[in-house]
């Protein structure tokens, strides 16, 4: 089993860390092989609606985008983890995210998706909604926990005294576990679900 595991923050031992390392240590400890990619701390453009990507199979700005492209492919599960700003996740973090989503034209379904949103006070659950929906349209089934993916934090290692929040972490990670090896047991025996062809509408025509 592979994760994928999005630091969203600028910083890179900042809150969010510590709550995708509560994550990481279950994860290594049952033989789940996690590649992180830190993206808060990158300058990310946003996508442009060029198009280029159904021609090439890649964005056209050669980034972190394409980097971590095959890592997600590759991945069983995905975690994306942000701090709450005004309400939302990092804006590069979603500049990311959306580049990412709109350009890897491989099959999405299937693979293990989890938001952790990490915040002072407020915002947190408009930030998890904004996040999921990501995971949703692609057909990647959402990984519970016990509580919706919140840590609480704002100064430097501070999330640490949210004991809740860290026991939140580590059972969205065995959740993810017993998911990603159930769907690979799935997949093997029954295969993926029938799909059909797309039928596009829009609300102009």
């Amino acid at each position: 089993m592979k994760v994928m595991m999005v630091n969203g923050s600028p910083h890179a031992n900042g809150n969010t860390a510590l709550a995708l390392d509560e994550m990481k240590k279950i994860f290594e400890a049952e033989g789940v092989e996690v590649n992180l990619v830190h993206v808060g701390n990158k300058v990310v453009r946003g996508c442009v609606g060029c198009m280029k990507c159904f021609e090439t199979g890649k964005c056209i700005f050669n980034d972190i985008v394409n980097d971590a492209a095959k890592i997600f492919e590759e991945a069983d599960g995905v975690v994306v983890g942000t701090p709450v700003y005004y309400a939302s996740a990092n804006g590069t973090l979603i500049s990311f995210l959306d580049r990412l989503f709109f350009s890897t034209g491989f099959d999405k379904r299937m693979k293990v998706g989890a938001s952790v949103v990490i915040a002072r006070r407020a915002g947190t659950t408009a930030t998890f909604d904004e996040l999921n929906k990501y995971f949703a349209i692609s057909g990647m089934p959402i990984a519970p926990s016990q509580y919706w993916n919140i840590v609480f934090g704002r100064e430097p290692e501070e999330a640490a005294q949210d004991l809740e929040g860290l026991q939140t972490m580590r059972t969205l990670a065995r959740n993810m576990i017993f998911m990603m090896k159930s769907i690979a047991l799935g997949k093997e025996q029954f295969g993926l679900p029938e799909q059909e062809p797309w039928i596009p509408t829009h609300f102009i025509r």
